[in-house]
């Protein structure tokens, strides 16, 4: 079990529609994975990212590529040059927060 997973069976089950992004995988929690964010056929709002932080200027590029409207970075994870790119094609970009988290304590204080 990983962070990862959690936080997508989470958003899952609240109601979000997820696309795993995992070259080792080719299923996740029922949903089809992809090798890259370019493979997916469809529009990406969230980049939600679990990778270590040199991995990060990449994923912005892919991100970017795909026209997300967001790249969050979770819990530990930040690179000021990945957010900077990421910010200035338009993405808005989180970094060092958990999108469960962020999720629950909005919910709880609705």
């Amino acid at each position: 079990m990983r962070a990862s997973h959690d936080v997508a069976a989470y958003l899952k089950a609240v109601g979000y529609r997820i696309i795993p992004v995992n070259p080792n995988e080719t299923e996740v929690l029922g949903e089809k994975a992809y090798a890259r964010l370019e493979d997916i056929p469809e529009p990406v709002d969230i980049v939600d990212v679990f990778r270590r932080a040199e991995e990060l200027p990449a994923v912005a590029n892919s991100a970017i590529a795909i026209k997300a409207k967001v790249l969050w970075m979770q819990l530990g994870i930040e690179n000021a040059a990945a957010a900077e790119k990421a910010r200035a094609a338009g993405l808005v970009v989180v970094e060092n927060a958990c999108l469960l988290v962020e999720h629950k304590q909005r919910k709880e204080s609705r």
